[in-house]
This record gives C-alpha cells, sequence and structure tokens, in this order.
C-alpha cells in the first residue's frame, strides 16, 4: 500500500478473524491488513464483506464473486480482479471462466440469468445514473426477485467502493492469488 499508516491494536475480534484467515487460506489478505490502521473501519468493513458476500441470499456464492469481478474489471482495479478472479476460477472449477470475467465478460459463455445480472452490474458501475425501470425488469424477467436485484445492486456497490480505495492507495493483491486454482 502507498500509504505508511501503522496497525493498530487489532480487537479481540480481528485478531480472530485474522487466524481465522490464515487457518482457511493460509494468508491474511492484504485489504485487511491495509484496513487495520483503524479497527472501526476494518470491522465495518468485514462486516458488510461478510453480509454481502457470505450473508443469505438468492444468490450463490460464485455469482457474488462474479459481480466483483466484473465490476472490478469496469474499475480497472488490480486488487480485486486477481482477489476475485481467483475466487471464480475456484467455485467455478473454470479458470477460463474467472479469466474471461477479469478480461472481458461479455466474451463468456454466460446463462440468461448470469448475462442479465453482469449486464446490470455493469452499468450501475459505469452509468449508475441511467438505470431505470427496464434494467431492473430485465433481472426480474431472468429470475431474480426483488431481494435478489438489492442484493446485486449491493454487491456492486461495495466492489465500487473498494475497487476506489484500491486504487486510491495502491493495494496490491497477496501474491498467492495469482496463482490459486489455475
Amino acid at each position: 500500500m502507498a500509504l505508511d499508516l501503522p496497525p493498530a491494536a487489532p480487537t479481540p475480534a480481528m485478531e480472530a478473524y485474522f487466524q481465522k484467515c490464515l487457518d482457511k487460506i493460509g494468508f491474511v489478505p492484504n485489504v485487511l491488513t491495509a484496513y487495520a490502521h483503524d479497527m472501526a473501519k476494518l470491522e465495518a468493513f468485514v462486516s458488510f464483506y461478510n453480509d454481502l458476500m457470505l450473508g443469505p441470499s438468492g444468490l450463490s456464492k460464485l455469482e457474488r464473486e462474479m459481480i466483483a469481478v466484473v465490476v472490478s474489471a469496469e474499475n480497472r482495479c488490480f486488487y480485486c480482479i486477481t482477489a476475485h478472479g481467483a475466487a471464480v476460477r475456484q467455485l467455478s472449477g473454470d479458470p477460463m471462466l474467472g479469466e474471461l470475467m477479469a478480461i472481458n465478460w461479455r466474451a463468456a459463455d454466460l446463462s440468461p440469468r448470469h448475462r442479465a445480472m453482469l449486464t446490470f452490474a455493469a452499468k450501475v458501475t459505469t452509468a449508475s445514473a441511467t438505470v431505470g425501470d427496464d434494467d431492473r425488469q430485465a433481472l426480474r424477467a431472468a429470475g431474480f426477485s426483488e431481494k435478489d436485484i438489492w442484493d446485486i445492486a449491493a454487491v456492486t456497490g461495495f466492489y465500487a467502493m473498494s475497487n476506489r480505495m484500491a486504487s486510491a492507495v495502491d493495494m496490491r493483491p497477496n501474491d498467492e492469488y495469482h496463482a490459486q486454482s489455475r
């Protein structure tokens, strides 16, 4: 990260969360260590991430990760394309899908459901002021519920914010992400 911010003393909850990361994936993602200079911000980030990406939803984990990659690709966020591209490769079992999501998701062989979801996410990312009921109706026609549409928008908005923070402070992805699920 381009900013020299010393880490704050971790709360017991964040100490446990970092340990869980080490146990589960073998490293602590750099985004978490970047936020660790301010425990309140780190805890808010982790809480929102966990709710959006791991909480109950009509969207699968893979679908949420696909949204993260498409938003990040539209915003050219190196950190998030790399980290979430690895997750798409892992969850889908398809390394090519992970690469297509990062480079040109429109070229991927997607279901109508996924194409509608990602078209909406890309539009919210690049031209949110132009989103209208026809865009939401396209999601309904693809089988998404009202709650699913909220979740698509919420995941999209979260990654738009995360992308801007990562780019602004030059967060770099952990080296481990580059080799995962290839």
